[in-house]
């Protein structure tokens, strides 16, 4: 005889699960009742925020300087120039517990521009420095 033609034996004993479907639909309806019992807010506050980008504020932790590999600077993610750098890193070296400056320059960019850089940051007065990044060129020439 196959399979599917064969009959189960009923149950021995009675099930024993809880039914859940109504215990669920009752809390559905309590939930959609506090939804309709919770006011709306009516009152506004007008607060008036700043637009555009603001200047750039020196972490009092570390902050990072990075090169890409069109040799742009970047002062914890946004693009700077060579003045606002040393204007960054001279507040920064400014504040009472100077922050570490993590300097990651990418792989491809110019050593002219990397040497530069980390001039820029010695004459601008950072004494907290670390290089970032050392690990992926662990076998360079090779």
């Amino acid at each position: 005889m196959p399979y599917a033609l064969r009959r189960r034996p009923p149950p021995s004993r009675p099930l024993s699960d809880m039914n859940v479907t109504p215990f669920i639909d009752v809390l559905l309806v309590l939930l959609i009742m506090l939804i309709m019992a919770v006011p709306m807010a009516t009152h506004v506050t007008e607060i008036d925020l700043p637009s555009g980008p603001g200047p750039f504020i020196p972490n009092d932790i570390e902050n990072t300087v990075a090169i890409d590999a069109g040799d742009r600077l970047y002062w914890n993610g946004n693009a700077v120039n060579r003045a606002d750098l040393s204007r960054m890193v001279q507040a920064a070296s400014a504040l009472p517990r100077e922050p570490l400056l993590r300097f990651e320059p990418d792989g491809s960019a110019s050593y002219d521009a990397s040497a530069k850089t980390i001039a820029l940051i010695k004459d601008s007065g950072a004494t907290r420095f670390a290089f970032v990044g050392n690990h992926m060129h662990k076998d360079f020439g090779n």
